[in-house]
């Protein structure tokens, strides 16, 4: 098979995400808030983030409907003038979105003492326990009983600062940390809290997909704004769902030749290679309803270490 061109292989990215059943959209609303808008103040007007979604696919009312569900669920803020409107990230949307970038762009920590956090549950109503679970998952934590979490000493400070709405909470829960006598209880800890064969298997396809977006970026060394802004969407919001179910453990605890390593390692290439012409694209196509969007952050030349070809 020969080797595709950068606008044959965002193509084909295109396609795939097409072929989802259901479509879902308002997940691709928020890779974009968060991998595009969010770096360039977090706010957008609904016209541009129509006209940015289309090629994925995204009709009008589609947009529509998944940006008023992300409002109705408090991630967004709406305002409108005249008949047009403008979103953007509310203050807990933003805490979120904030959360979920620096564990998607950041560097993955590789020193560990031997030692766990552990996290016990105090009784509590089934709804408020489901949300304080999803929470520890979300920072990966592995559920090892019903009312028992750990995780290889993940700074235990940082969880006196979850979300606004899990405070209370929070602050109930009995937080140790621990030595394993037993050598060989690590093992048994990990095949108790996570499946990491079958995130495995999802890092391997990911890269198995987007090396033959690699191959068409090492051909075509000045790639085109438009193909360059889908293949960096598309990038994230395929990663963004492997990486998020990532518990980021210590290396010493993986697999050898652990994919999620090299999934890391050939997004950041990709998203170094197309990140200047996908932001000529953006600026080209998305605005304020009061003009231009700003600058980018400078934290985002950092994401991945570098945006600049190496």
């Amino acid at each position: 098979m020969p080797p595709l061109g950068l606008e044959n292989a965002a193509a084909e990215l295109i396609a795939r995400f097409r072929r989802q059943r259901p479509l879902r959209g308002g997940s691709l609303i928020v890779t974009l808030f968060g991998a595009s808008i969010m770096p360039r103040g977090g706010a957008i007007s609904l016209g541009s983030l129509i006209a940015l979604a289309a090629p994925f696919g995204l009709n009008e009312r589609l947009v529509r409907t998944a940006t008023a569900r992300l409002a109705n669920e408090g991630w967004l803020v709406g305002r409108r003038e005249g008949k047009r409107s403008e979103y953007r990230l509310s203050d807990d949307g933003r805490e979120r979105f904030t959360e979920a970038t620096n564990r998607i762009y950041g560097t993955a920590q590789t020193k560990w003492s031997g030692r766990w956090t552990v996290i016990v549950l105090p009784r509590l109503r089934a709804a408020e326990r489901q949300e304080l679970k999803k929470e520890l998952i979300w920072q990966g934590f592995g559920e090892i009983s019903t009312h028992v979490f750990a995780h290889p000493e993940i700074d235990a400070r940082s969880l006196g600062h979850p979300r606004q709405a899990l405070r209370a909470a929070f602050d109930q829960v009995i937080v140790f940390e621990a030595d394993l006598i037993d050598g060989a209880a690590p093992q048994r800890l990990l095949r108790l809290g996570w499946d990491l064969d079958e995130l495995g298997l999802r890092y391997a396809r990911f890269v198995k997909r987007f090396e033959l977006v690699l191959g068409a970026l090492q051909i075509e060394r000045t790639p085109d704004p438009r193909a360059a802004f889908i293949v960096r969407t598309l990038l994230i919001h395929e990663y963004r769902r492997q990486h998020l179910r990532d518990p980021l453990l210590p290396p010493r605890l993986l697999p050898p030749d652990w994919p999620g390593a090299t999934a890391a390692a050939l997004c950041g290439k990709i998203y170094g290679r197309v990140f200047p012409a996908s932001e000529t694209h953006l600026v080209h196509v998305a605005a304020l309803l009061d003009g231009p969007l700003p600058a980018p952050d400078a934290s985002v030349l950092q994401r991945f270490g570098s945006t600049t070809e190496s």
